[in-house]
């Protein structure tokens, strides 16, 4: 175990904020799944459900191991080869997305063969991050003019948000402000700023009316969904995002100053999403006031790394790729908490690390791999370099090992043969012939 704690580079309290968020996940998720486990099979075991929140955790901090291990400069060349990939993975989310439990869920796509489902748009999230940093730490000297920041930093930003926007308007709406917030710490003119805001709310203005002219389009499917819980939001009207909203509320006040315990939650089973989007409420209901507060505490706790990491990484695109990351997960934590007290409509984002979901919990490990990265120590980039090289200089001694083998030919090859002579001095003439 020790060897494998010295192994992992970079900020070691980010690694122990991690872990303490995966580790507590385990036994809400293992009670507030008992829902899907009735509707899944009828027998409410949750086991099954704890064993794959195991796998997810565990694929998601080998992701994490894998990539603070590759120097975060790298990200810079990956950021711009990516985005169009990830262009490709949403137009085909928007014309392929998969039906989840009988419902529209056309964020997702599919993995053939593999059978799992992949919500695109946090892959994205990142890449576009990564992307913008790299653009504001090269044109930070140059003063580029504004057209040209234009064609290489927002057609690119517009054209991610656009494919995002039609099936999901939470993430798009955080990605954009995550953006704009990145810019603003890269020292982006104000003005410039401005403009693009205003081009933002011009541009969903322009969205929404073609989604009235056009309500029946499969792609502005879910702009109906969005004004009602807006609506229902600020009327108190009641639907089924009001029924959800009412049942978490009900666990929140349930579980008081010391909660119900751990796995005797009541309104798990009737909450729809109490393993993914309204965990935070189980979370209350269980462990109450103080349960509630302390994953308060957890995430502002791990902001506040990020802010030090950010400070203390040696380049610009290191610090910025640190806001970039972070920050968003951080930001993400608190929507979805916020949801579950009513405080915010519902929008279907997940508790970073906590809840449930193979997708978001391993997109999350990526960006904590990548923060990671940045702030590995000099001295640790120096080992890890030594250790590369010692590598090589093994494996090519290894290569000439078995070269120098090769050219040796075995003395056996070269055994002379008998010498025979055709000398007789026997009686019969025959004999030399028949010795031979």
């Amino acid at each position: 175990m020790k060897e494998l704690v010295n192994k992992l580079k970079g900020d070691r309290v980010i690694w122990s904020f991690v872990a303490l968020l995966a580790l507590f996940s385990f036994m809400p998720v293992f009670s507030a799944s008992s829902n899907l486990a009735y509707i899944g099979h009828g027998t409410g075991n949750t086991l099954g459900y704890l064993v794959k929140h195991l796998a997810h955790i565990c694929i998601g901090f080998l992701i994490i191991y894998w990539v603070h291990r590759v120097p975060y400069h790298y990200f810079r060349a990956i950021s711009k080869i990516a985005l169009p990939v990830v262009w490709i993975l949403l137009i085909y989310t928007l014309l392929k997305g998969t039906v989840i439990a009988g419902a529209n869920a056309s964020r997702w796509i599919q993995v053939p063969f593999i059978g799992i489902t992949f919500q695109t748009s946090t892959l994205a999230a990142i890449v576009l991050f990564i992307y913008v940093a790299r653009y504001l730490s090269k044109t930070k000297e140059e003063n580029e003019p504004f057209q040209t920041s234009l064609i290489q930093l927002w057609i690119p930003v517009f054209i991610t948000l656009v494919l995002i926007l039609p099936a999901n308007f939470s993430t798009t709406a955080l990605i954009f402000s995550m953006v704009l917030m990145l810019t603003f710490i890269g020292k982006y003119p104000l003005k410039y700023i401005a403009f693009i805001i205003g081009s933002g709310i011009a541009m969903l203005a322009f969205f929404l009316l073609v989604a009235k002219a056009f309500p029946e389009s499969r792609f502005f499917s879910r702009v109906s969904t969005w004004e009602s819980r807006i609506t229902n939001f600020t009327t108190d009207k009641p639907d089924e995002d009001d029924y959800q909203i009412e049942k978490a509320k009900i666990a929140i006040a349930s579980g008081k100053l010391g909660g119900l315990g751990p796995g005797k939650s009541v309104q798990k089973n009737f909450l729809p999403q109490s393993s993914s989007d309204f965990i935070y409420a189980i979370i209350v209901e269980e462990y109450g006031l103080v349960g509630g507060v302390s994953i308060v505490i957890l995430y502002l706790l791990l902001l506040f790394r990020f802010v030090i990491a950010s400070h203390k990484a040696p380049t610009l695109f290191g610090k910025l790729v640190v806001v970039g990351v972070g920050f968003p997960m951080i930001f993400q934590a608190m929507i979805n908490m916020a949801v579950a007290v009513e405080l915010l409509p519902v929008t279907g984002q997940t508790l970073p690390l906590i809840s449930s979901g193979g997708s978001s919990i391993w997109m999350t490990c990526l960006g904590l791999g990548i923060i990671i990265s940045v702030t590995k120590k000099e001295e640790e980039i120096a080992e890890e370099k030594l250790e590369k090289e010692k590598r090589k200089e093994a494996l090519q001694r290894l290569i000439d090992k078995e070269l120098a083998e090769d050219d040796v030919i075995p003395e056996e090859i070269y055994d002379e043969e008998p010498a025979y002579s055709i000398e007789d001095n026997s009686r019969n003439p025959m004999n030399a012939v028949l010795n031979k």
